[in-house]
């Protein structure tokens, strides 16, 4: 029996000129003024032309399609309308600061391994961003905290499903912004995990970005945490980007990870190619090599993914597929391959995220 993704590839493919081709037709009426069915190319369809004029058949998937498509805009308003709502109910101003970066993402993602089938699960991810009336003063409430996600799964985010993420706990905090210079924005927090009993936790954060020389650019974001429970740490990302040939862009990210706890440095070097193919298509290939400190200075895992993101819908539906090979240590660096199949929703007022 194939592998699921076997099958999600292709359909994908096929589908992906129709998708174009109707865009072209939505975005730009007036070079159609006299648009008959007769008139559309023959790649549009997929199905012969005595069934031009046939009635629409239902089916389980056009009523769920249908119902999703319907659903982006009433939810989107909601969220943005929590988040304005707590800004005016915590500041005590009847009006709501612009820019409110609340988001809902959810979705559903599907990994196939060598022989083993593919299984949708579900994936759901959030942020309530209250900026108050005081410019520099935040409430942010998060599905996740960064600072308790090891290194190595972070760098491999997309990789992953839900049901392989570490379960951080979602995290309310009150964050302070300020700016050192013209170059530099710092932030502070102060909140704790929302469990009973919460954990309290503070971090501090610098990121900074310089223009080397007409290529190069330099970016350096510093992280400083400390969570009553787990101790205290730190993270060092350093990167290197410049615009290259052809619209390719290319990222040399280093990071270095401080676990306390673990008394542990991890360590972590991913070079990034970054391409988008058109209005609609992105393409990101990646090499990585992933280490630790503790037994002793050694390589971890070895890795590389090409992701494919394209477009579906307007600016919130989108699908993925990620093939990656990997070479773990824990596995005595044999190869496993794998492939990544997600559709995701972006539900939120603001989606430049």
């Amino acid at each position: 029996m194939r592998p699921l993704f076997s099958v999600y590839i292709p359909a994908l493919l096929l589908l992906l000129p129709a998708l174009s081709c109707a865009e072209s037709l939505i975005l730009m009426p007036d070079a159609h003024t006299d648009l008959t069915v007769e008139s559309l190319p023959p790649a549009f369809y997929d199905f012969h032309p005595d069934e031009y004029w046939a009635e629409p058949e239902d089916s389980y998937w056009t009523e769920f399609s249908s119902w999703v498509l319907s659903q982006h805009d009433p939810q989107s308003e909601r969220v943005q309308w929590l988040g304005e709502w707590a800004d005016r109910t915590l500041s005590g101003n009847p009006r709501a600061a612009p820019n409110n970066e609340s988001y809902l993402r959810i979705g559903f993602a599907a990994e196939s391994e060598y022989s083993e089938l593919a299984q949708f699960k579900p994936e759901a991810r959030f942020r309530l961003d209250v900026p108050t009336v005081e410019e520099k003063l935040r409430l942010v409430i998060e599905s996740e905290s960064d600072e308790l996600i090891p290194l190595s799964e972070r760098r491999r985010d997309r990789q992953l499903t839900e049901d392989q993420r570490s379960d951080t706990e979602a995290t309310g905090a009150f964050r302070y912004l300020s700016e050192l210079g013209d170059s530099i924005n710092l932030s502070n927090d102060v909140g704790a995990r929302l469990r009973f009993p919460p954990d309290a936790f503070w971090r501090a954060r610098a990121k900074g970005s310089w223009q080397l020389d007409q290529h190069w650019r330099a970016t350096v974001d510093q992280r400083f945490y400390y969570f009553h429970v787990d101790g205290w740490g730190e993270r060092s990302w350093l990167g290197f980007d410049r615009l290259m040939f052809d619209g390719w862009r290319f990222l040399s990210a280093s990071e270095a990870a401080w676990v306390h706890r673990d008394r542990n440095f991890e360590l972590a070097q991913v070079f990034s190619f970054y391409k988008k193919l058109n209005n609609r298509a992105e393409l990101n290939p990646r090499l990585g090599i992933l280490g630790e400190s503790n037994p002793s200075w050694r390589t971890t895992n070895v890795f590389a993914d090409l992701t494919y993101r394209y477009r579906l819908y307007e600016d919130w539906l989108y699908a993925e597929i990620i093939p990656t090979i990997e070479f773990p240590r824990e596995h005595s660096f044999k190869d496993r391959a794998s492939v990544v199949f997600r559709l995701e929703l972006y539900f939120s007022g603001n989606l430049d995220l």
